[in-house]
Formats: C-alpha cells, sequence, structure tokens
C-alpha cells in the first residue's frame, strides 16, 4: 500500500471534515432543486444554472482548478450540436456542467436513471436515458434527440461509453456518430485532461488537481465521406482530435 503524503492526510482529513459533506450536501440540494423546478414548470433556463452551480461547488469543495482552452471554439445557442468528450473521471461531469458554457442535455446509461435521487433529478431534466442492450432504445433515444435539439439544446455523449480504467484513452463507439448523422448536426469534440488524476475509476477519495478542458472546432460528418462510411471516419477523427490534447502515451 502506498504510504500516505503529509499533503495528502491534510487534504483526506479537509475532504472528510469539509469538503466532503458539502459535495454531498450541494448534491441533494440540487436534485431537490431540480425535482422541484420541473414540477412547477420553471424554465430549462433555471436547471442549468442549478447544474452549473452544483458542479461548480463540487469542484471547488474538492480543491480542483479548472483552465479552459478553445472557448472559441463553443457554437452559438442556436447552433447545437452532438458533443463527444472523452471520459476519464466521475468529475468530467463536473467539469463540463460546470465550464462548456452552452445548454445541453446529457445521453446516459439506462441504469443510472436507478440511482437515488439523482437518478429522479436527470429524469426532470430531461436528459436521455439509453439501453444499449436493446435496438429499440436507440431509434427512441433518436426521437428524444430531436426534441432536445429542436429547444437549442445540445447534446453531450461520452463515446467510450464508460469511464476508462488506465488513464488512456479507449475506443470510441459509433453511437454518437448515428445520431449526429440522424439529427443531420456538427460533431463538437472536447478534451478533458487531468481528471483520472482527480479521481481513478475504483476510488472514492478526490485528488485536487488542475483539469484543462479543452474545446476543438466543431465538423460536420459529411466532410468525412459519404453514408455509411462517415460513421466510422467522424469516430476516427473525433478520437484523434481528442487525443492531440492530450499527454503522448508513453
Amino acid at each position: 500500500m502506498k504510504s500516505l503524503t503529509l499533503g495528502r492526510i491534510v487534504y483526506l482529513i479537509y475532504f472528510f471534515l469539509i469538503g466532503g459533506p458539502l459535495l454531498v450536501l450541494a448534491t441533494i440540494v440540487c436534485c431537490l432543486t431540480i425535482i422541484i423546478a420541473s414540477y412547477t414548470g420553471a424554465p430549462a433556463s433555471f436547471i442549468s444554472q442549478a447544474t452549473k452551480l452544483w458542479s461548480w461547488t463540487c469542484l471547488a469543495v474538492s480543491l480542483c482548478r479548472v483552465e479552459v482552452r478553445g472557448r472559441e471554439n463553443l457554437p452559438t445557442s442556436d447552433a447545437p450540436c452532438v458533443v463527444v468528450a472523452n471520459h476519464q473521471s466521475a468529475y468530467d461531469i463536473f467539469v463540463l456542467n460546470a465550464y462548456i458554457g452552452i445548454p445541453f442535455k446529457w445521453v446516459m446509461k439506462s441504469e443510472l436513471r436507478r440511482l437515488p435521487l439523482v437518478g429522479k433529478a436527470c429524469e426532470a431534466a430531461h436528459f436521455i436515458f439509453v439501453d444499449e442492450t436493446r435496438v429499440s432504445s436507440i431509434a427512441q433515444t433518436i426521437e428524444d434527440a430531436k426534441k432536445v435539439l429542436a429547444t437549442g439544446n445540445s447534446i453531450f455523449i461520452f463515446p467510450e461509453g464508460s469511464r476508462t480504467e488506465t488513464g488512456r484513452l479507449t475506443r470510441f463507439k459509433k453511437g454518437a456518430f448515428v445520431m449526429a448523422s440522424e439529427l443531420d448536426v456538427p460533431i463538437l469534440p472536447v478534451t478533458i485532461d487531468g481528471a483520472f488524476e482527480v479521481l481513478p475509476r475504483g476510488t472514492y477519495l478526490p485528488h485536487p488537481r488542475r483539469v484543462v478542458l479543452t474545446v476543438h472546432p466543431a465538423f460536420h460528418m459529411s466532410e468525412q465521406g459519404t453514408p455509411p462510411a462517415h460513421i466510422p471516419a467522424s469516430a476516427r477523427l473525433a478520437q484523434q482530435t481528442i487525443a492531440s490534447a492530450l499527454p503522448a502515451e508513453g
């Protein structure tokens, strides 16, 4: 077992006594706020601001700093897109929620709906759930995504499907690109670097680290060839683009 440094011991004492309780409290308050807001007919912008404040709070109490690069590549609010990002840890959600700066809805695995309170809040926020084990669920996901885009929201997807086990980028699944093709919207690649060091998969106590969020230029899938070849070509391009802002794998 790796020995703890003095700095790590001090951080853990802080997190157990202050940071962790504040993170849990912020999550409960945010979930309840979203659920109540949905029943009272609050505007979507209110829910978006609530999740943004929650995510910023969770990062702040964890003592994590975020640097955003490529803000000029963000689309305007009237030009929704499918945002694809690498998935390093649970903290990716906080980083994207707090700093991406565009209205959006998540595409989430259906099993996340069962999370206590959080699942209900995600339903109330009209996030999109997909059951990858059922072919019929994909068609329903695309229909739900069309409704989201019609409201001016973009769609966020982790094309790796789940968090990386090693911190390295894994193969992209094609679902996000099939969706973007069906919806005829551009792909916006986003790189998250540093979140794995904050909370590697299988661990529960974060480390205070700097996370860099890089927004790359969007591209249209039609530029990558004709259907259906444009789908794997777009997946490769997105993966290469995201990898370009990550440290070289040694």
